[in-house]
């Protein structure tokens, strides 16, 4: 039988900046080897210095790498740890009136300090988690997961393995640390004054004391590994604008024949080749049958991480040199 305990204790206090948050939660909890200790990023915020007066808008630039999508007064950023977010992860609740709390600098770091300072105080090897709450694409509401942890395996990694039945594992990914995250919550819930829970049952992930793990880290996807860098409407705007500077979050240039049928999706008036010059593989001639629009196909073109280098009009057609782009 498989069991996992979450408890979420009352009683802890206002946590300021002098706030010594490993000995308020050794005041309130039982710590044992093996146990996932999990706190909000609001409390580290709070006992790190990181909440302040003003309002999103004031703080939004310094904590914003690169607008994803903007829906009304809705903006989805990538921030500067990593993470895509509402307002950057900037809140303001729970916090006094005319202040907002930013994420901490460097919630991996906070973890591993509070682990260790856990370790000492009561001697239990533990796992940390510090945890934000986040949307999902595609699904309504929220949940928390896991944006900094120490001591803790964040994804179990299935891939190479078999199921019960034989069947080859690929991309089996568990991301535990956010399954962990998301347990937490339902215990402290958002308005209860709960901000750390203790998860027992999951020792198997803790790690060794002294070893930390990769942190919370390993599960933020390099920009340009997602295949939603950016919202639709700006994805559209991007591409047709072809700026430089954005080309990035789309990824890699795919491989020639992939980017023969984005365009024959767009260009329908006639045949499209691409072929090597001189058996390049860095420079291409892209021939469109017929009339092209020039700007669509430019467009598909950078979309998927190729450069059109010049036009010119063949004997009937339109040729385009192309290259694949430099990341």
């Amino acid at each position: 039988m498989s069991r996992l305990e979450v408890t979420a204790p009352d009683g802890l206090p206002e946590i300021t900046v002098d706030t010594d948050l490993a000995r308020v939660i050794t005041a309130v909890t039982e710590l044992a080897d093996g146990d996932v200790v999990v706190v909000t990023s609001k409390v580290v915020s709070k006992a790190e210095g990181r909440v302040r007066p003003g309002d999103r808008g004031e703080a939004l630039a310094e904590e914003t790498v690169r607008v994803v999508a903007t829906r009304g007064p809705t903006l989805i950023v990538r921030n500067r740890l990593g993470l895509t977010m509402a307002a950057a992860g900037i809140d303001a609740s729970n916090v006094g009136l005319g202040q907002v709390a930013l994420l901490p600098l460097d919630p991996d770091a906070s973890a591993r300090g509070l682990r260790s300072a856990l370790l000492e105080l009561t001697g239990a090897n533990v796992g940390v988690v510090i945890t934000d709450t986040a949307g999902r694409a595609w699904r309504e509401g929220q949940t928390d997961i896991a944006i900094g942890a120490a001591g803790l395996v964040v994804a179990e990694d299935f891939c190479g393995r078999e199921d019960p039945y034989g069947n080859p594992l690929a991309v089996t990914l568990p991301a535990v640390a956010d399954e962990i995250a998301g347990a937490a919550e339902l215990a402290q819930g958002k308005l209860a004054g709960r901000p750390v829970a203790v998860v027992r049952g999951r020792a198997d992930l803790v790690l060794d004391a002294g070893d930390h793990g990769t942190g919370a880290v390993r599960l933020v996807r390099a920009e340009g590994a997602d295949m939603f860098g950016y919202g639709a409407r700006e994805a559209v705007v991007r591409a047709l604008a072809g700026h430089p500077e954005d080309r990035r979050p789309f990824g890699a240039p795919v491989l020639p024949d992939e980017l023969v049928a984005a365009i024959e999706r767009v260009h329908r008036t006639g045949r499209t080749t691409l072929a090597a010059i001189d058996g390049d593989p860095t420079s291409y001639e892209l021939g469109l049958g017929g009339a092209a629009d020039r700007t669509a196909v430019t467009a598909v073109c950078f979309a998927h991480g190729w450069t059109v280098d010049g036009w010119r009009a063949g004997d009937s057609d339109v040729v385009a040199t192309v290259s694949p782009a430099t990341p």
